[in-house]
């Protein structure tokens, strides 16, 4: 049986440097898969068990349009989204949740500020409060409450690991990694996440991000779309200025990140990173993902170059540049 990573079997992955100084180190594991799905490298245990938190939203919002959701462009972007809480985002939640017929007091994530600070600013100002749908996955909660009205499923319910929905999004998340789920934990949003392997991980977001639409079978075909449509409308998985949107805009990758250091990508001709920092801390691992499709000729050092510069990696002294946070390898 597949055990959670052991700090012994983690390997340095980033360090931040203030003043040509190492003033921390991430440790963590990760695994590149070439354009045919197989493993060119791997640091650390990659066998062992993660929590894939928001980087699992690309499979759970595939199963929501297997299962019959009628979600595109902008919906179907929120549907997989750990958005910023900005106006735009909420208008399209809203939509989705007036199609189900419903309103915010169906969501069943909890109540929360917006994380893009001038619409937080904004909220304050106007005497607002935290609210459901400014969570960064009301999206996807959203999307599983639609689904669920279209099945005639109970939408009061819809979180339960044994409701139909989440049922069949555990189906679909065990078809594409090809592994059984190993344990059921509650997400931050209050959905459930599923303990798999990171190579598992790795292995289903590729399978995910080569399908294409024109497939014989209809889940490659709406994977297919999903990835289409991400790209098309990155500012829907995160928002202006985050790094997942800016990696997608840049490079035309597909990258999710999850809590506690969890990050997914995948570069237009199909190669694959997944990866998990020990201490939780995504703030080294975009640049880590991009420096690993880099190293392996699927992005090029340039366009890399130029992204990495926008990334909020400057460790900063006395209102200015001492330092910057980069990868170990």
């Amino acid at each position: 049986m597949p055990q959670t990573i052991a700090a012994a079997e983690a390997v340095e992955l980033a360090v931040v440097e203030r003043s040509g100084f190492v003033e921390s180190r991430h440790s963590g594991v990760a695994v590149v898969l070439n354009a045919d799905g197989v493993v060119a490298e791997r640091f650390g245990d990659v066998e062992a068990l993660v929590l894939p938190r928001s980087s699992l939203k690309p499979l759970q919002a595939l199963a929501l349009l297997t299962a019959g959701a009628d979600l595109a462009g902008e919906e179907l972007g929120l549907s997989t989204a750990s958005h910023t809480g900005t106006d735009r985002h909420v208008a399209v939640v809203r939509g989705i949740l007036d199609r189900a017929g419903l309103d915010e007091r169906a969501l069943g994530c909890p109540p929360a500020w917006p994380s893009d600070q001038a619409t937080r600013d904004a909220v304050v100002r106007a005497g607002g409060e935290p609210s459901r749908e400014r969570m960064n996955c009301s999206g996807k909660h959203a999307a599983m409450l639609l689904t669920a009205t279209v099945n005639g499923w109970d939408t009061a319910t819809y979180l339960e690991p044994e409701h139909p929905l989440q049922i069949h999004v555990r189906e679909v998340i065990e078809r594409l990694t090809g592994e059984r789920v190993a344990s059921t934990a509650v997400d931050g949003c209050g959905a459930p996440v599923y303990a798999i392997t990171l190579l598992g991980l790795a292995r289903a977001v590729h399978r995910v991000g080569v399908s294409s639409e024109r497939s014989p079978f209809a889940l490659h075909r709406q994977a297919g779309t999903l990835v289409r449509t991400v790209r098309e409308h990155p500012w829907t998985i995160e928002g202006p200025g985050r790094p997942d949107t800016i990696a997608i805009e840049r490079l035309g990758v597909f990258a999710k990140t999850g809590a506690e250091g969890v990050l997914v990508m995948i570069a237009p001709g199909g190669a694959t990173v997944a990866l998990k920092m020990l201490d939780g801390s995504s703030r080294a691992a975009t640049v880590v993902a991009l420096r690993l499709l880099e190293r392996h000729g699927a992005l090029s050092p340039a366009d890399v170059a130029a992204t990495v510069a926008e990334l909020p990696l400057s460790v900063t002294g006395g209102g200015r540049d001492v330092g910057v946070i980069r990868p170990a390898m």
